[in-house]
């Protein structure tokens, strides 16, 4: 007993003369390191144990440590894992299962599309990406062909915008929408008292509710397939703006089994039993997926027409949009999830529906601590109303909606509302905060397009020479923040996640360029070559780790 004493007094001496290193899993040495952290210091090297970042530093973390692994990054540059703070994650999966129409430059060119594809869709043909605004006709389509070419299988066309379809007659067959049918949360276009086949917002649920559902195997293929996109991207995490009771538990369950890994920031879709249910059962949070808000419909979309002004469209002088949650019902959740400490996100639009939303969140959130609640979009504001953000009202913004709008947005608002349109560094003054996303796939999944949406102000063709309303662009620091740390903030999540920071979890991403020195045109074509999730690697662009 006293010899094996001696021998572990003597370990510990030795210990304290010539040191014991500790062991990391994973070291990444010779970078470009931008951390994000409060000093928006750049660092060389970082270890990772036990899925978190335990410390940043200069090379000589090499010595510091015994390690599994290490990675000489040569240079490249590394960012904090990329935070999408608007997208429809699960929607993107499903469209991988769709007919494309993204890009189609008219009617005749969907119709072939349809013609050439449709063979593949039993049931039912579905298929999204439609924009009349690219086409030469600016107008809306009308199902004719549709149904002559289909009279028997049920067509739904989602706008790019998700706020509006395209049906044929045997689809409002189905659904039972006819001449006689109202609707008081959207649009059942006619033309010469005929149905368009035009359906905006509202009356789209009742199409959704004679579809045919998916298999289990199918929504789960539908999450794996948007996971390997994401990851391409550089995407860590995830905020997907409405998600059903039973889409959220299929991907905890997924996330269980380690079948998905993505972080995802579930917003719950404003439905009734969905509400119901979580309220009853309280947040989830794991490490892998926060339950904490619900995603409400304001309005619709600028493009089709369905987001609400306080003015007629300047295009279309009878027309004021539509809500499609009235100021009432907005203001009975809001006080509800207020009791409940559940965040509320809500889809605004049009300068109308802002309005509403701030007076509503203002009043019910006066005796509320740090909130965080969210305006998504926060698109056309009344000059006037956006000193109605604060540290409690935080705007979610997709800088690459100013750039595709951009070539029409004024044409439906007029020269005097356009300059509260977009307007991000307004919006950052106020709540000193703002997180940027794309809402995907209504615009493109590449965050580096966000990057240089919201710096340059410019479409991928750099246009306008000056930028579009470039008063309102906003720095490389502030869009890479609006990217990472800021967008950590709006989920509550900015402890854990955001930066590359002692004790958060490993999330960072290695790419090609240095966003933040290089000629601004140049930041688009930016590839990820390797992402991290937790300190391992879930995608790398070529072969070999």
């Amino acid at each position: 007993m006293k010899y094996n004493f001696k021998i572990i007094f003597l370990f510990f001496i030795l210990n304290s003369i010539f040191g014991c290193k500790n062991s990391v899993d994973l070291i990444l040495h010779n970078g470009n390191i931008y951390t994000v952290d409060d000093k928006f210091s750049i660092t060389e090297a970082i270890a990772v144990k036990d899925g978190l970042i335990y410390e940043t530093g200069t090379n000589d973390i090499l010595k510091k440590y015994n390690y599994n692994k290490s990675i000489d990054l040569k240079g490249a540059t590394v960012l904090p894992g990329l935070i999408d703070a608007h997208c429809h994650f699960y929607g993107l999966g499903l469209n991988q299962q769709e007919i494309n129409l993204v890009g189609t430059k008219s009617f005749d060119q969907i119709i072939s599309k349809l013609k050439n594809q449709s063979k593949n869709y039993k049931t039912v043909i579905k298929a999204r990406g439609w924009d009349q605004n690219d086409w030469n006709i600016k107008e809306f389509p009308n199902k004719n062909q549709l149904d002559v070419l289909f009279p028997k299988t049920p067509v739904v066309l989602e706008r790019i915008d998700g706020h509006a379809y395209l049906v044929n007659q045997k689809a409002l067959d189905m659904a039972k929408i006819n001449n006689d049918t109202k609707s008081s949360n959207g649009t059942i276009l006619k033309k010469n008292g005929e149905l368009t086949g035009i359906l905006i917002d509202g009356p789209m649920s009742l199409i959704d509710a004679v579809i045919p559902e998916l298999s289990k195997s199918e929504k789960k293929q539908a999450l794996l397939d948007a996971q390997e996109i994401c990851f391409k991207y550089g995407l860590t995490t995830i905020d997907d703006a409405g998600l059903s009771k039973e889409i959220i538990l299929l991907i905890d369950n997924l996330q269980k089994k380690k079948d998905l890994k993505i972080r995802v920031y579930a917003m719950i879709s404003n439905s009734k039993k969905d509400v119901d249910y979580f309220l009853k059962n309280g947040p989830i949070k794991t490490n892998l997926l926060n339950v904490r808000s619900v995603k409400v419909y304001g309005d619709g979309a600028l493009g089709s027409r369905g987001a609400t002004l306080k003015k007629p469209y300047s295009d279309d002088q009878h027309n004021y949009g539509k809500l499609v949650t009235n100021p009432e019902n907005i203001k009975n959740l809001a006080k509800r999830l207020a009791n409940a400490n559940f965040q509320m996100n809500t889809h605004a639009i049009g300068d109308s529906t802002v309005k509403i939303l701030l007076n509503t969140y203002s009043e019910v959130l006066e005796n509320k601590v740090d909130p965080r609640w969210r305006i998504e979009h926060s698109q056309i504001i009344d000059l006037k109303d956006i000193n109605g953000f604060n540290d409690k009202i935080l705007p979610s913004v997709q800088p690459t909606h100013a750039t595709s709008d951009m070539y029409w947005a004024e044409d439906r608002v007029g020269s005097k509302r356009i300059k509260g349109a977009y307007a991000y560094k307004a919006l950052l003054e106020k709540s000193k905060v703002i997180g940027l996303g794309t809402d995907f796939p209504v615009e493109k999944v590449n965050p580096f397009h966000t990057f240089y949406a919201s710096i340059s102000r410019k479409d991928l063709n750099s246009y306008p020479e000056n930028g579009f309303q470039f008063q309102n662009a906003l720095s490389r620091e502030e869009t890479l923040k609006g990217m990472t740390i800021w967008a950590a903030y709006l989920n509550f999540e900015e402890k854990e996640k955001g930066s590359i920071e002692k004790n958060k979890f490993a999330d960072f991403i290695v790419i090609d360029r240095d966003i933040m020195k290089i000629n601004i045109d140049k930041t688009p074509q930016t590839k990820v070559l390797k992402t991290f999730l937790g300190g391992q690697l879930v995608y790398s662009s070529t072969k070999t780790n």
